[in-house]
């Protein structure tokens, strides 16, 4: 395919899985259960941060984690104290892990809430979006093992889960996907969330020669998929997703 064959084709895939019927297997349906701000962007960044393995068990834990919740995760993060004993696990993140985020959580919505942290401006680049939010959720005292749940682009990772919490809370809710309640970041400065699916299709057709799949590569890929469409590149990510997820292309 020529340049033009592969936007038209990409642009009919991204088209056919941005819909209401990719939420029934997909992890953003825990999200999808709140109407406010807060539950809705409390929730997505646990179910996000816990987006490793099959999606079936991320739902699993998703729902696992808003029953720990009370079925309110503002509310809950509003009034939560350090407890020890949470007794929780989804693949290596554990009850210590959960209480360290809902204590970060707790603090940064005492004084604001997260998508304040995702300092930045129509001129920021999403890795200082993304290390000027962690700057902050780390600031509250924690083990170092905790750490690993949240990846680093100034150390190189892809840091995939961020990227499509990104996408979750930037792009418009006109498809019933996405939610589209923060403002501070734009679409066009979105990144494609890195995952296996994403990146062998890339590959494939021939959109990604870097070979690994980290913060350099997932550069390599957005600014091929500007070219493309400048206003809302991460659209994509449905179309790459979809045609490896779904069809096995």
């Amino acid at each position: 395919m020529n340049e033009l064959e592969l936007k038209e084709f990409l642009d009919y895939k991204a088209e056919q899985y941005e819909s209401a019927d990719f939420i029934e297997s997909d992890p953003i349906q825990i999200p999808h259960q709140f109407n406010s701000k807060a539950d809705i962007e409390i929730s997505a960044f646990f179910v996000a941060m816990l987006a490793w393995g099959n999606r079936k068990s991320i739902i699993k834990s998703g729902e696992k984690l808003v029953e720990i919740m009370g079925n309110a995760p503002h509310d809950y993060i509003m009034s939560y104290n350090k407890n020890s004993n949470l007794k929780f696990a989804h693949r290596t993140f554990n009850g210590t892990d959960l209480d360290f985020f809902f204590r970060s959580l707790h603090q940064i919505y005492k004084e604001s809430d997260l998508e304040a942290c995702f300092i930045g401006d129509e001129h920021s680049s999403l890795m200082s979006n993304i290390s000027g939010f962690r700057e902050i959720f780390f600031s509250t005292e924690h083990e170092h093992r905790s750490e690993k749940h949240i990846s680093n682009p100034l150390k190189n990772s892809a840091c995939k889960r961020l990227v499509m919490y990104l996408r979750w809370m930037v792009r418009d809710s006109k498809k019933g996907v996405d939610f589209g309640i923060w403002n501070n970041i734009k679409p066009s400065q979105l990144y494609i969330p890195l995952d296996i699916h994403t990146g062998n299709i890339s590959r494939k057709l021939g959109i990604l020669s870097r070979s690994q799949s980290d913060w350099k590569a997932s550069e390599e890929l957005i600014k091929y998929c500007r070219k493309l469409d400048q206003e809302d590149p991460a659209k994509y990510d449905f179309a790459l997703f979809g045609l490896g997820a779904f069809e096995n292309f």
